[in-house]
């Protein structure tokens, strides 16, 4: 059953992050707890290389947040957690958020301000002449993204800037349709998602964030590079069976 009473659903994909949590938590609890609207979050732990689910645990009990955890043993993949999530979610909207926050959580504003404008998915850009990018990434990550990003223009979507940044957020009935189609596991998944919305038809919305880099960051390089091109090159060739998705 849907619990039609939550506004807002929010998916936080963690590995490897007992560092981060704590803080994380308290400020989504910070911005979440003064707003009107209804809300919930599901953290998704990928795996248990660290104490990640220990310290979500020990933070839940400390606010009010109204949450759910999902944990497994075994590391799948930030595409499968988040794909986890948001099947689970039950707000009429869906935000996933990296647990780094490098967006600040408090420019789900941004976002709802065009989600409002009937939108069915508005995603944060660090691409954007507005783009506000506080902290950079490392230079051979910053050229890595742009890299990516050429190609996918090329090969798979065009007109979307920044495809990669964690902030996105999804009408209910829009989401569930997007990521049911999901078969990418790892870091490629959010080309993969705006691709099959641009397929059904779903409107768009790319808008400028703050970014402020949290680092270290978890893209191994150039191990994670290279794996996020073959992940491309599986939905290209999947686009070309439009049953595949």
């Amino acid at each position: 059953m849907i619990n039609k009473s939550i506004y807002l659903s929010v998916i936080i994909p963690a590995y490897n992050e007992e560092r981060r949590m704590k803080d994380t938590l308290l400020k989504i609890n910070d911005y979440l707890s003064s707003q009107e609207f209804s809300s919930e979050v599901v953290i998704v732990n990928d795996g248990r290389a660290d104490n990640t689910l220990k310290v979500t645990k020990e933070t839940l009990k400390q606010i009010l947040l109204t949450s759910h955890i999902l944990s497994r043993e075994r590391n799948r993949g930030k595409g499968y957690s988040v794909k986890e999530g948001v099947l689970q979610a039950q707000g009429r909207f869906i935000l996933f958020s990296d647990a780094d926050l490098s967006t600040p959580f408090e420019e789900l504003e941004k976002l709802i301000s065009w989600i409002d404008k009937d939108y069915d998915i508005v995603i944060g850009s660090r691409g954007l002449k507005d783009s506000d990018i506080q902290i950079h990434q490392s230079w051979l990550n910053e050229i890595s993204r742009k890299i990516y990003n050429v190609l996918v223009q090329c090969y798979l979507i065009r007109g979307i800037k920044d495809t990669q940044c964690g902030f996105k957020l999804f009408k209910r009935a829009v989401a569930i349709d997007v990521f049911k189609r999901q078969r990418i596991e790892g870091f490629s998944f959010d080309v993969e998602i705006l691709f099959i919305a641009k397929r059904l038809g779903y409107k768009i919305k790319e808008v400028p964030i703050v970014w402020r880099d949290s680092r270290p960051s978890k893209v191994r390089m150039p191990i994670v590079p290279f794996k996020m091109l073959g992940e491309l090159i599986k939905i290209r060739m999947r686009s070309k069976d439009k049953e595949k998705y």
